[in-house]
């Protein structure tokens, strides 16, 4: 194993940065979003995404329905660029997010949206895509290049940029102050110690990794981290799901990552991982709060419903370390590209 910092590892130390420059320079666009979705009064929100930029969309529909009541509902790109069909979306906003912005299905999802009388929200890193070329209104998450494989400060900084949407279509003070506090914990979770988790996954055949809310998308986003830099299966479950059938797999010394900040979920989340525990599984839990062993302790922007975004910083430098110690380069899988395009 090098001692060499991967891009992946400098990178992820790159999203406070980020996250403070996309606030900085697109406070008019938030500013318009939130005018336009008070104007127009959706009676849903529409999203189309891939990879780790649906699990950033999993994000939003959870803090965005919490915080408007609006529903979100994802839809899937093929549905226009292999089935060729019409959406009738009249009134609603269509959000898309991409990395690239060049992927020819979502690019096609989009068109489809604004034929059928949406709105469209391009949230792209790449300005000048053709995504965003064709959207009605364009995010730039300023995350700036990013050469891993791997989506890092991407990732958190289009949650970031969608947590900002949030509170601009609802005006809420306390999602307001946490996303001002939001690169200084990004920054801080640089530090966090991650090692207790560490040999519940270096050998590990497959984990659970589970959350509830934002905390459970945060959970889809480690599962595909884990996948695509580690080669270790992953699935990721809500901590409620899990209590159903997934519990029947696990036994002792079955490895779960749990995503759990201090939000109205946080006690449910404590006694299903107590119940786990009574099953002999290990537990990691990222978190603002104690959880018993192998808590790995998170700084907290004052919010649990952003925190799942600081717990990443040091869940993506667990998962790069885990990859080394299973002998592969986190920043280039051997069946992976940085862009995917897909039809």
């Amino acid at each position: 194993m090098t001692d060499t910092p991967s891009l992946m590892f400098q990178e992820t130390a790159e999203a406070a940065e980020a996250v403070e420059r996309l606030f900085a320079q697109e406070a008019k666009t938030f500013a318009e979003l939130g005018r336009v979705i008070a104007e127009r009064g959706p009676a849903v929100v529409s999203m189309s995404a891939r990879g780790s930029s649906d699990h950033a969309a999993s994000f939003f529909k959870y803090l965005f329905e919490i915080h408007t009541g609006i529903p979100v509902a994802s839809i899937g790109p093929s549905v226009a660029s292999v089935y060729d069909a019409s959406l009738k979306l009249e009134h609603a906003l269509h959000i898309t997010i991409s990395q690239s912005g060049g992927s020819p299905d979502i690019v096609a999802a989009q068109a489809s949206a604004k034929k059928g009388g949406a709105v469209t929200l391009a949230v792209v890193n790449v300005a000048e895509s053709p995504l965003a070329k064709a959207a009605d209104i364009v995010l730039p998450i300023h995350a700036g290049p990013e050469r891993s494989v791997a989506a890092t400060k991407s990732f958190i900084a289009s949650a970031a940029a969608l947590a900002g949407v949030t509170q601009a279509a609802s005006g809420d003070a306390a999602l307001k102050d946490a996303l001002g506090r939001l690169p200084g914990a990004l920054a801080a979770a640089c530090d966090v110690d991650w090692e207790p988790a560490l040999p519940l996954l270096t050998n590990a055949g497959s984990i659970y990794t589970a959350g509830r809310g934002p905390g459970f998308a945060i959970a889809l986003e480690a599962a595909l981290k884990a996948k695509e830099t580690a080669q270790l299966h992953a699935e990721a479950f809500s901590l409620a799901e899990l209590m159903h059938g997934p519990m029947q797999l696990v036994d002792k010394g079955f490895p779960i990552l749990a995503f759990v900040p201090e939000d109205a979920a946080l006690a449910s989340s404590a006694q299903s991982l107590e119940k786990l525990r009574g099953f002999g599984a290990q537990i990691a839990s990222f978190s603002s709060r104690d959880l018993g062993e192998r808590t790995i302790r998170t700084p907290s922007t004052g919010h649990g419903q952003v925190d799942p975004l600081v717990s990443l910083v040091g869940y993506y430098r667990l998962i790069e370390r885990v990859a080394r110690e299973r002998g592969l380069n986190p920043d280039t899988p051997d069946k992976l590209k940085k862009v995917t395009e897909t039809i």
